[in-house]
């Protein structure tokens, strides 16, 4: 997120580990290390309650990191000690602020144990009462958009920069100036006390670019449901100068088609020169009955991760977009991410013996992300 220069964001490292902290990859992000009576800024050794206790004490400083914030982004890997149980808390101070509130989080990997997995979803359990909306990634589910050679790191960028995807997706639709504009009453209609959503980004090019890219992005195999019963739908379609409003037309029908009737369906279009012919659609859903076991991602395997883009992960490199623009009333954001903790982390078994095997499960690292409005 920071390496792509997302305009008009305040970002946050959170962690109890505070020696992980100073070594956090999230350069230029402000850091907060919360819980320093309860853990002496050794993080929380894998124990949610104690991550909890951590984020109950600097309640105060996390309140203060949170105003004025008007849309705020939790995303933590949950299963450890400080994501699942300072998530919750901090989600909870930003929803008291008045903030609109976003969770998107990850649950571990199958091969991590089923402890880390309960407290998993747990976790989710906890923060699904102090956010509007939730978006639950499945880790395990990356296996079915990168090559089975890619190194693990590069897989974990991968990660990365769908959630990067998810959140710019939503504030380019706020930001951006575009030839549809949406502003933010509209995004908290859709948003506000939504509970889990599904979140999609599809990319095409060509004659039918923009009807491919929004059946990629309501089509997923990062999905493990589908839109059908969405009760409201925010998406943002993005091309170059060639964008015609037959594009936006075509898109546009694929997606209502796709949802309830009567949903509240909200969209913007906008210019973004850097995608020459191709178009760009991301998906947000929510308003789902409630009891349904929602869980959603990000990226078609056909178009969000072509071959050449795996590549340049293989390489180190994932394609960055360009700087947002910066907008006349344009909103500012905040940013709060969470490290994980030295100690949560569980190093993979090695590998089992050949044998029929099924994959499912989830991880990515902590973070949070807040955005905030200027006034």
């Amino acid at each position: 997120m920071l390496d792509t220069r997302v305009g008009g964001v305040d970002f946050w490292a959170i962690n109890t580990d505070a020696q992980a902290l100073g070594r956090s990859k999230a350069k230029g992000a402000k850091v907060l290390n919360i819980g320093s009576s309860v853990t002496r800024g050794l993080g929380a050794g894998g124990n949610p309650e104690v991550g909890r206790m951590a984020a109950e004490e600097s309640r105060t400083d996390i309140a203060a990191m949170v105003a004025g914030t008007d849309l705020c982004f939790v995303t933590s890997g949950m299963g450890g000690g400080t994501g699942s149980g300072a998530a919750p808390v901090v989600a909870e101070v930003a929803m008291d602020s008045g903030a609109l509130t976003i969770g998107i989080v990850t649950k571990p990997f199958r091969f991590e144990g089923k402890r880390r997995m309960r407290q998993a979803v747990e976790a989710i359990t906890r923060l699904k009462e102090h956010v509007d909306t939730v978006i639950v990634v499945s880790n395990d589910r990356l296996l079915d958009i990168i090559p089975d050679d890619t190194p693990m790191n590069r897989a974990f960028a991968v990660a990365d920069d769908i959630l990067r995807q998810g959140v710019v997706g939503i504030s380019d639709i706020i930001i951006k100036p575009g030839i549809i504009n949406v502003d933010f009453a509209d995004v908290r209609s859709v948003m506000s006390d939504a509970g889990t959503a599904l979140m999609g980004i599809g990319i095409g090019s060509g004659k039918t670019g923009a009807e491919d890219a929004a059946a990629a992005a309501i089509s997923s195999p990062l999905l493990d449901s589908t839109i059908d019963n969405a009760s409201g739908v925010v998406f943002n379609i993005s091309g170059g100068e060639g964008l015609s409003l037959t594009d936006v037309n075509r898109a546009a029908r694929l997606i209502y088609d796709s949802v309830e009737q009567d949903a509240n369906v909200i969209f913007g279009a906008l210019i973004d020169e850097s995608l020459g012919d191709s178009i760009s659609i991301t998906v947000l859903a929510t308003g789902f009955a409630p009891g349904n076991d929602v869980v959603g991602a990000f990226v078609s395997e056909k178009t969000g991760y072509t071959p050449s883009k795996l590549n340049d992960v293989r390489e180190g490199g994932l394609t960055s977009n360009k700087e947002v623009s910066k907008r006349r009333t344009k909103p500012s954001y905040s940013s709060s991410m969470m490290d994980q903790d030295e100690d949560d982390y569980v190093p993979p078994p090695p590998p089992p013996p050949p044998s029929p095997s099924s994959g499912d499960g989830d991880k990515i690292p902590d973070f949070l992300r807040g955005l905030k409005k200027r006034r």
